[in-house]
């Protein structure tokens, strides 16, 4: 299953400078994706909810 993001809002990250060099992340069901806020007409990267959650525990230390 290919998860759709058509619809899905994007959001960029607090810490993002007024330069756009971050990324932006959103989410549906079950699936997270990331996009190059510079880029955005580039695609993104679609994971599964539970791993991108993982990858957050481990950068945040918790």
């Amino acid at each position: 299953m290919t998860p759709d993001f058509s619809r899905a809002a994007f959001k960029t990250s607090s810490y993002t400078q007024d330069k756009g060099t971050c990324v932006e992340v959103a989410v549906v069901p079950g699936y997270a994706a990331v996009r190059d806020t510079k880029y955005r007409a580039g695609g993104h990267v679609a994971v599964p909810a539970r791993s991108f959650a993982a990858f957050l525990r481990s950068v945040s230390g918790r």
